[in-house]
């Protein structure tokens, strides 16, 4: 069974908080923001109801903060009072909030597993990034040791955005966007971390009813699904050869947001995930050391289904879509082979010469429903796509391929805005669609040369199933090392939909 070890709720104050010998509190921000006139009276609700922090006590502490490369913190009642300072010192390709230090100041402190009072204080603009930064610093939600706790305790995170003015207040639809953040990145790292004979594809498909049938902001959610030979008799030989060996058949799964005043001029977007619920590498079988962390291959439908279930909680300004690609890359005696002739839904023929290069075989099919059926102007892909991904563009950022460079750019602000960081590729189908060359079919599914920006070649490969007349955004994420950190998932990706889709407005 898996356990809900916090209850992670965001408010824009202190309530009835009773004395630090029952809970804890610690207060985080920017030096600038904790050095603000007003602080202490703003946070003194929660390090203070007992008379346990004074004012002089808590300036004391803010003061002997240094701002060095990785923040740094200083008790202020034992255990269970501290304050935390964010360094400020940042590159032009990072967040400039540094989300990324979040983690190792405060997850200590969360991880006594103790009721605590969390107070952000920061610039508005870096609201959206520490809250998520916070929301993955508490402890994840699944855990199967028989030792593990069943009773969870509560964090409450007070957000206080900090201005030219001082304290300032967040409204509470501001609150509840985040608190809808909170949701979607809890569900995506609890996915990503559970292993497959916990989650496969029909677990997949439970927490997709689970979402449909929760309650929506300003429009209706739907859902449908397409499963086993469905999937084969609708031409999707990506889908279909790439899940078929798996006792749970192959699916791709269909949720829709629609605003209640839609019309058939909405705008349209779709979110496309790659859900390989366990990658075994097929007959091209991954080795002993490189098959264990496979149940992560389905960290695209992860985030893209916890960004969905934010989205229609929050509200979308238009109709959204969100396809996850659903199979269990397997091995059995039905199993697609190497040398493999498949015929896509795109109608394009592939020569398999490696079934472990199986995500952009589902995505191809994925992007085509999404062109073909669904009509929209921006079509996105997020995967765990490829190993080139770290080599291109390192542990933190995603790669990124886009056909529009405006719309690139807008992916990458929304990246450092949130700290889910994107970096471009390079984009060039017409020199790299060539090393996917074929005697006897359209093309192979995996290029010819190992050095040749596999990274973009594999984004390439899903690009080209999309229909010829095709005239929206394309844009592709491979998140293939950002999903994880260490041997736990981060909800890496839900901010960054949330931000870029212009639906959390922080």
């Amino acid at each position: 069974e898996t356990t809900m070890p916090v209850e992670l709720q965001f408010s824009a104050t202190v309530e009835s908080a009773s004395g630090l010998d029952s809970r804890s509190a610690y207060v985080i921000g920017t030096k600038a923001a904790l050095s603000a006139a007003g602080c202490y009276a703003a946070v003194k609700d929660a390090v203070c109801p007992n008379g346990e922090v004074s004012e002089e006590v808590f300036d004391r502490s803010v003061k002997a903060l240094e701002e060095g490369d990785k923040g740094d913190m200083v008790p202020m009642y034992g255990k269970d009072a501290a304050v935390m300072c964010i360094t400020q010192k940042c590159s032009r390709n990072n967040c400039p909030a540094r989300p990324d230090t979040v983690k190792g100041l405060l997850k200590a402190h969360v991880a006594r597993k103790k009721d605590c009072i969390v107070v952000l204080l920061c610039e508005k603009s870096y609201v959206a990034a520490l809250s998520a930064a916070i929301c993955r610093s508490a402890p994840p939600d699944f855990n199967m040791k028989s030792t593990a706790t069943k009773e969870a305790f509560v964090m409450t995170v007070v957000v206080i955005p900090v201005g030219s003015g001082g304290m300032e207040a967040l409204s509470d639809g501001e609150v509840a966007g985040l608190n809808a953040l909170k949701a979607g990145i809890e569900r995506t790292r609890r996915l990503v971390d559970a292993p497959t004979n916990v989650l496969n594809t029909d677990g997949m498909l439970k927490e997709v009813s689970d979402v449909a049938s929760d309650d929506a902001t300003g429009g209706k959610v739907s859902y449908k699904v397409i499963r086993g030979d469905e999937v084969k008799e609708m031409g999707m030989g990506g889908l279909w050869n790439v899940g078929m060996a798996a006792p749970a058949p192959p699916a791709l799964a269909i949720l829709t947001y629609e605003p209640d005043n839609a019309s058939p001029d909405t705008k349209t977007v779709c979110w496309v995930g790659k859900g390989i619920v366990y990658d075994t590498g097929g007959l091209s079988i991954k080795s002993k050391t490189g098959m264990p962390g496979m149940k992560r291959d389905m960290g695209g439908s992860a985030a893209i289904l916890g960004a969905f279930e934010a989205a229609m909680k929050i509200g979308v300004p238009y109709r959204l879509h969100a396809l996850l690609c659903l199979a269990e890359n397997s091995v059995d005696s039905v199993a697609m082979r190497p040398d493999d002739i498949i015929t896509l839904m795109s109608g394009k023929t592939v020569e398999v010469n490696n079934t472990d290069a199986e995500g952009r075989l589902v995505l191809g099919d994925g992007v085509f429903y999404a062109a073909s059926v669904l009509k929209p102007s921006l079509i996105l892909d997020m995967a765990t796509l490829t190993g080139a991904q770290t080599m291109a563009t390192g542990k933190k950022h995603a790669a990124l391929l886009c056909n529009d460079l405006t719309t690139e750019q807008s992916f990458v602000r929304a990246g450092l805005a949130t700290g889910d960081l994107v970096y471009p590729i390079v984009y060039c189908p017409e020199i790299f669609m060539q090393a996917f060359s074929s005697e006897v079919a359209d093309m192979k599914n995996s290029a010819d040369d190992r050095n040749n920006a596999l990274a973009s070649c594999a984004g390439h490969f899903i690009e080209a199933h999309l229909p010829a007349d095709y005239a929206g955004q394309w844009v592709h994420i491979d998140m293939a090392t950002p999903v994880q950190e260490g041997e736990r998932a981060t909800g890496w990706g839900v901010a960054l939909l949330l931000k870029a889709g212009g639906i959390l407005d922080l």
